[in-house]
């Protein structure tokens, strides 16, 4: 199991790193990943810990930069969230 659950843990990595592009709260991040990429949310928030203590500059100063006027609608959210998947690498990519 060791290996999936490595490649699991990357994904999401790979997704949070998204949202952060598009300056998405933790908690932001954590909802829209469950919702639109079936993620448990302990799982998101345990990644997201690990990063920030990886990183606590840039988390520091992400936080500040978070403009509470940029919260973002529900579809663009999904939007984001379904563009996320779709550019995952996935076993659906094999040519059958």
């Amino acid at each position: 199991m060791g290996d999936s659950s490595a490649s699991y843990i990357h994904m999401v990595h790979h997704l949070i790193e998204k949202c952060l592009i598009f300056h998405m709260t933790k908690q932001e991040c954590i909802e829209a990943l469950s919702k639109h990429a079936n993620i448990q949310p302990v799982v998101t928030s345990t990644v997201w810990n690990e990063l920030e203590k990886e990183n606590k500059e840039f988390f520091e100063e992400y936080a500040q930069n978070k403009n509470k006027d940029e919260i973002m609608s529900e579809e663009e959210t999904s939007q984001i969230i379904q563009n996320m998947i779709l550019q995952e690498p996935s076993s659906k990519d094999s040519d059958h």
